[in-house]
């Protein structure tokens, strides 16, 4: 059996002292082996272990349990002997590992709808646990191309939505948008994305065209709709102008589109990298109100003062 017979988890999610409902194997040496059998079950102390170790790469559940691993998830966060913020890192630590798995398959439109539950699961624990919902959010640097970037954009885009009231449905499709905004970054070279330093004048000509990128990507396609290809296509337009690709301005960008303009910085501003220092959340939004204010649809700025302040009250609570 090959590895595309498995799919990555991370043992966070896990639940010590239980038995489990399906078999995990390890990779080791390129080869999968069995680690641990259904019916067994890891100390708390080994999951701590084990999980600190990994780097997302190590662990994995065959694709037949695909289902019962879902719905071990999806117990663990219907159960009232774990806590809101325990369930948040089992819910993003779960997410990451589907979608690094989705990200990479050539079928954009089945890793989309594949994607669906994802968003579904994180509107419904932003309704039941919003005290928790800083614990969704990353609280490690990660490189700007990854997958942790992509699904934290996704939450504060689905944040700023509700926000913005827009319904359920509509969420769900800004939830998908967002979540692959990024798609055309498949198609850039590895040393570019990972570049410690400042873009080279042709690095940067190349690293400007995934938004292309990305919509060609997702016009192979069929049956993906307009507003995931703006959020794609138009992430990069700014509010006054002078965006690319297309330096379209004001509400000629899709309403998905200046959310990810806004989303898409933010995530950046604040977020732990190898060559930066993050600002704290007021910091970046006052940046952005003040100094780049022009790329962003100002009353959507607005609104994410507003879930800043819902997020700091809910925690403090």
């Amino acid at each position: 059996m090959s590895s595309f017979d498995y799919f990555r988890i991370r043992l966070s999610t896990v639940r010590a002292f239980e038995e489990l409902p399906f078999d995990i194997y390890l990779q080791l040496d390129g080869k999968i082996i069995t680690y641990l059998r259904m019916g067994e079950s890891l100390t708390d102390t080994k999951i701590t272990h084990l999980h600190n170790k990994d780097t997302g790469e190590s662990f994995f559940v065959h694709n037949q349990h695909k289902q019962i691993y879902r719905d071990y998830v999806k117990s663990s966060m219907n159960s009232d002997k774990i806590s809101n913020d325990e369930k948040a890192v089992i819910l993003r630590e779960s997410s990451i590992a589907i979608l690094e798995d989705l990200f990479e398959t050539p079928d954009v439109a089945r890793a989309l709808e594949e994607a669906k539950p994802i968003i579904t699961d994180l509107l419904s624990f932003m309704d039941n646990a919003p005290e928790s919902i800083g614990n969704l959010i990353s609280l490690t640097g990660h490189d700007f191309y990854t997958y942790n970037h992509s699904f934290d954009v996704s939450i504060y885009s689905l944040g700023l939505g509700q926000v913005l009231g827009m319904d359920k449905v509509t969420l769900e499709e800004l939830g998908q948008s967002s979540l692959f905004h990024d798609i055309g970054k498949r198609n850039v070279p590895l040393e570019i994305l990972c570049k410690k330093g400042a873009l080279s004048e042709d690095e940067w000509f190349e690293m400007r065209q995934h938004p292309a990128y990305g919509l060609k990507i997702l016009n192979a396609h069929e049956n993906i709709s307009d507003a995931v290809k703006a959020a794609c296509y138009e992430h990069h337009e700014s509010w006054t102008g002078g965006g690319y690709p297309q330096d379209i301005s004001g509400h000629e960008i899709h309403p998905f589109g200046r959310i990810v303009a806004l989303t898409d910085t933010y995530d950046a501003m604040t977020t732990q990298r190898s060559y930066n220092t993050p600002l704290k959340p007021t910091e970046a939004l006052n940046m952005m109100k003040d100094k780049i204010s022009g790329r962003f649809d100002p009353d959507m700025l607005n609104a994410m003062y507003s879930i800043l302040f819902k997020m700091e009250k809910d925690q403090a609570s």
